[in-house]
């Protein structure tokens, strides 16, 4: 990969400095410095294995559980219950990852993310099914916080901004197949997307073998104006970044979690297809993710964020005017394009102004906050669906993204009048 080239990891011996790139002259990549990245890139994409995987056994698993009362609802929390247990544990994920360490966090975290998906295979009761879901979060929580605190320890400057894009393009191919397989499992049965978590668990050599913990001296040394920073005025600088993730994964999980429903009102009820759909997002933000650090460096950190916000909410407008399949995966596209240059551009501002000493907590408060907004998705999208249709409802979740993109424009402009 053409990012491995560009960076170097800490070495495995203890007390040893990170090595930065010395006039755009990168060092030699050792072999092991090499598997390090790809096995970090592959515990990255577990985190859209969590929700991908089973999003199109949706219509199935309601029609399987449609007796019991608020089925409906319950069906689509099984897709997004994991947000709420990630919301809730990644700040203590954090926590733990700065006190204990990011890789004994991120073993446990594997192992019970392996265990707790499979439980979808025997479990037969949507509460119980909540319940594994639930256990599932938990994991999540542990995986996308220590990989994002070992990003920033592992990575500097420049380099961790190609280290997010590559990151982000990955996790979004991992999307394409996740939800293409788990498309063509669920028209055998229900169940057998869940058998994909399985997968997590050869991870578990891997990463013993690979990752090894960052020393505490090269956690606390990296120099910087961001480690001047601290207290209140540090989580006030976070909060506009962690409302950004709130606001794109509350717009972009009403994909995933309704998609596939109005799909049906078009007349596409094929699992394989909605998969498809869902799976084009992935296709586009990969290739948008690839190309991230070339458009941060013509537009810079706060006009990526309008950029790719006022895509995002272009594709929304368009879902909400699509007449059938070929325009919903128009609309996936547009999606695709906004989220690519989105969230690897959260990772960066947060990191860019985590000090090293709390990175594990301000990247537990990034975690948080995205799946704070996956949760309350479908909370927010099903009544407005019950109420104004599913085209209004898209319509208005892409005016609510095109003012987060305004008010980065005009942030992105008063920056200027003051730098002039």
């Amino acid at each position: 990969m053409r990012a491995e080239l560009e960076f170097r990891l800490p070495p495995l011996a203890p007390g040893r400095a990170l090595v930065p790139i010395n006039n755009g002259m990168p060092p030699p990549v050792r072999e092991g410095e090499k598997w390090r990245g790809l096995v970090l890139l592959l515990a990255s994409s577990l985190t859209i294995m969590a929700g991908a995987t089973i999003a199109p056994s949706l219509p199935a698993l309601e029609a399987r559980f449609a007796g019991q009362g608020h089925a409906a609802l319950l069906t689509r929390l099984v897709l997004t219950m994991p947000a709420l247990f990630i919301a809730l544990c990644a700040p203590l994920a954090g926590l733990v990852a700065d006190r204990w360490g990011r890789r004994p966090l991120l073993l446990s975290a594997v192992a019970l993310y392996g265990v707790a998906g499979l439980s979808g295979l025997v479990l037969d009761t949507l509460p119980s099914l909540l319940v594994g879901r639930a256990l599932l979060g938990v994991a999540v929580a542990g995986v996308m916080t220590a990989t994002t605190a070992l990003v920033g320890d592992y990575f500097l400057g420049a380099a961790r901004s190609r280290f997010m894009g590559l990151q982000a393009g990955f996790t979004s191919l991992g999307g394409i197949v996740f939800l293409t397989v788990g498309g063509v499992l669920a028209e055998s049965h229900w169940r057998a997307p869940f058998a994909i978590y399985g997968l997590s668990l050869i991870l578990l050599p891997a990463i013993a073998l690979f990752l090894a913990e960052p020393p505490a001296a090269t956690r606390r040394g990296e120099a910087g104006p961001s480690d001047e920073t601290s207290g209140a005025a540090l989580w006030v600088g976070l909060a506009g970044v962690f409302f950004a993730a709130i606001a794109n994964s509350v717009a972009f999980y009403a994909m995933p979690t309704q998609l596939p429903f109005f799909l049906h009102t078009l007349g596409v009820p094929e699992p394989s297809r909605a998969g498809l759909a869902i799976g084009m997002v992935n296709v586009v933000s990969a290739i948008m993710a690839f190309a991230y650090t070339r458009v941060r460096a013509r537009l810079g950190l706060t006009l990526v964020f309008a950029f790719g916000f006022a895509l995002l909410a272009t594709g929304l407008l368009l879902t909400a005017r699509a007449g059938g399949f070929g325009d919903a995966l128009g609309a996936m596209a547009m999606v695709g394009a906004g989220l690519g240059l989105i969230m690897p551009n959260l990772a960066s501002a947060a990191l860019q102004k985590a000090p090293a000493r709390v990175r594990g907590r301000v990247s537990g408060g990034l975690t948080a906050s995205i799946f704070i907004g996956q949760f309350i998705s479908p909370i927010i999208t099903q009544p407005a669906i019950a109420t104004v249709g599913y085209a209004a409802t898209y319509a208005w979740l892409g005016g609510m993204v095109g003012l987060v993109a305004f008010a980065a424009l005009c942030i992105f402009i008063g920056q200027r009048f003051r730098t002039e």
